[in-house]
């Protein structure tokens, strides 16, 4: 039985255009702390994940996103006792509305940040990494493709080994050793990030890794008048959503007082490009089905 082709989005287009929209649409969501700009990005990127992955892997990553969220609106107030609406007080420490609010917003920007990375790694694999820039910057782009998929399989190794510590602890004890048991599998990853990237170099040097200048490929991607076209036309929408973006986060102000959050034109086609691989992944599917 044949193995099933996974089609993405940019699937069809030169690796350059891929690149070039995520490196728009991380800058956009890295630099863009305004709650509806962080509300759009963080929908568009977990719309693209459920498109790439599917409801069940998306909803489930939920179990690690929202307590993230939580965790960091939580503690923001506790080192930022910053605002004017006072909410209540802990002991002699207010908590205030708008450091709450800038928590809250902080923490969904992190989790966008990480579902767009995670979208890199879909639209960018690595074969795609080596053809943009292997010959011209071999170096870098080894990094930047075993960046991309270290955070799934840091994820997925986690998982593995939550599970064993589970299976291993007495049924009893799981609440007494949970705290212990999380930093001894922090301790455990990071043991095994560093084992793993030994032995990913030494695999690397031992098949002939820099030993050539110039080096192949496993695919050639050819640039077309297409691929040119896509490129101004992301180059012009990234430009007008950074205007977008400078225009919403210079007006808006979490201290001393929130500003007011009203219906403007520039949310649409800021929401139009946070969608877009959504909206070519739903065509690239229609057209090879």
């Amino acid at each position: 039985m044949a193995a099933r082709v996974r089609h993405t989005a940019f699937d069809t287009a030169h690796p350059a255009v891929a690149a070039l929209y995520l490196a728009f649409t991380l800058g956009l969501t890295m630099a863009s702390l305004q709650p509806v700009l962080v509300a759009i990005s963080l929908a568009g990127g977990f719309a693209y994940s459920v498109c790439a992955d599917g409801l069940c892997a998306s909803l489930a990553r939920l179990r690690w996103q929202l307590p993230l969220v939580l965790v960091i609106a939580v503690l923001n107030p506790v080192f930022s006792a910053s605002g004017s609406t006072e909410l209540l007080r802990i002991g002699g420490r207010a908590v205030y509305l708008e450091s709450l609010a800038y928590g809250c917003t902080m923490g969904a920007l992190f989790v966008a940040s990480a579902l767009w990375f995670q979208a890199a790694a879909t639209l960018l694999p690595f074969e795609k990494c080596m053809a943009l820039l292997g010959n011209a910057v071999p170096v870098v782009s080894l990094m930047i493709s075993q960046s991309m998929r270290l955070i799934p399989r840091f994820v997925r190794q986690g998982r593995q080994i939550a599970l064993v510590q589970d299976a291993a602890t007495l049924p009893g004890r799981r609440a007494a050793d949970a705290v212990r048991g999380r930093l001894r599998l922090s301790s455990v990853l990071m043991g095994w990030t560093m084992e793993d990237a030994l032995e990913t170099a030494d695999a690397m040097r031992a098949r002939g890794w820099g030993a050539a200048r110039r080096r192949t490929t496993y695919a050639r991607y050819r640039f077309t008048g297409a691929d040119a076209a896509a490129l101004v036309a992301i180059a012009l929408g990234g430009c007008l959503c950074a205007v977008i973006s400078v225009a919403a986060t210079g007006q808006y102000e979490f201290y001393p007082t929130m500003s007011r959050l009203v219906a403007w034109w520039g949310y649409v086609p800021y929401a139009v490009w946070m969608f877009v691989p959504t909206a070519l992944h739903a065509l690239e599917v229609m057209r090879f089905r």
